[in-house]
């Protein structure tokens, strides 16, 4: 496996996990790739770096949880779907994690909550004192409060919107995004079998948008123009992203030993 050039080591790091990481397609928790998560997390963690977990899956895992196979099309249901799968997911990484020493704390956030000076200074104040006190941020979007009928935005849409979000304002060096797909394709590898991976991009530019398809799983909501969307932040900020496949975590290991891994976005 190559090294990269363009990779600067990070002091701080925000890992995205999306929902088909942490959920078999037939619903069921995929408690062997939380776990490998919570050990590669608290492991960085003692190296020294700062680390945010941004995660999707509550709604997944609700779903899972009431033994139901789709979104039920009531909002109010989906919050109180989404409410208890968030519950029963920081009771897994809350379990994982204690395994291996290490502590974390929940924050759920709305748009409103990082659009607004006040509640935005005293939301990173949190982010930073956690930190400071050696604990792993778990975040999360509000389900249970965030809706499209609501007079302001207060959904970011999906968590890869989130996550950039997240790394951006607290001036993370690297977000990692975990996904079920490889990275950047040159093409469509659904219908291109020859379609490579894109090491590196510098910029996100119509051609590199027009060559990413959206799609998303039956329990989650991200696809690749949303991935874009979130590396485009990120590289505009001055900062890097990493989109990996997640079905391994420890993969981050080597993204952080600055090895060819998955799409670097990132400014030349």
């Amino acid at each position: 496996m190559s090294s990269r050039s363009q990779f600067k080591t990070p002091k701080r790091l925000v890992v995205k996990i999306g929902t088909s990481s942490l959920i078999y397609p037939d619903g069921q928790l995929n408690l062997k790739t939380m776990d490998e998560l919570a050990f590669t997390l608290s492991a960085v963690q003692n190296r020294g770096l700062e680390v945010v977990l941004v995660t999707s899956g509550a709604m997944g895992v609700g779903l899972s949880q009431m033994h139901m196979t789709k979104r039920p099309e009531a909002m109010a249901q989906q919050q109180a779907i989404a409410a208890i799968g968030q519950n029963e997911l920081m009771s897994i990484f809350n379990q994982r994690f204690a395994s291996y020493s290490q502590q974390i704390g929940q924050i759920l956030l709305t748009h409103d909550v990082m659009d607004y000076p006040l509640s935005k200074k005293n939301v990173l104040n949190t982010f930073e004192q956690l930190l400071l006190m050696g604990a792993i941020p778990v975040v999360n979007e509000n389900d249970s409060v965030s809706v499209d009928e609501m007079d302001h935005l207060t959904t970011f849409g999906d968590n890869d919107q989130l996550s950039a979000l997240v790394a951006t304002a607290i001036e993370a060096d690297l977000l990692i995004v975990l996904s079920d797909i490889d990275g950047l394709f040159d093409a469509d590898p659904h219908t291109h079998p020859d379609a490579q991976t894109v090491p590196f991009v510098s910029e996100i530019t119509e051609e590199v948008v027009n060559s990413a398809g959206g799609s998303g799983t039956r329990f989650g909501t991200g696809g690749m123009i949303t991935k874009l969307k979130a590396a485009k932040r990120v590289i505009e900020a001055g900062h890097q992203m990493v989109l990996a496949n997640g079905e391994d975590p420890k993969v981050i290991f080597d993204i952080l030993d600055g090895k060819s891994v998955g799409t670097l976005f990132a400014r030349d």
